[in-house]
């Protein structure tokens, strides 16, 4: 479906809709963009990224982890 398609049909049914609902449309809509501008925000850059990366793998060069069979047992005590 196109987008003006879709505007089409929110415009349709948007009037057929009490103002307890339109609220309620409202916040959830506002919610969505609010998650959408935050995950934006926080992505890093392909530079951090594979800067995180190199730090991770000499950390595990170095001994610096926690095996499979450690982190079951970490979680069953949780």
């Amino acid at each position: 479906m196109t987008t003006k398609a879709l505007d089409s049909q929110l415009n349709e049914y948007w009037p057929l809709l009490e103002k307890e609902e339109k609220q309620s449309m409202l916040t959830f809509m506002k919610s969505i963009l609010k998650f959408k501008t935050t995950a934006i925000a926080q992505r890093i850059s392909i530079e951090q990224y594979n800067k995180e990366i190199d730090e991770a793998e000499a950390r595990m060069d170095t001994g610096h982890f926690t095996s499979l069979e450690d982190a079951i047992k970490q979680a069953e005590s949780w």
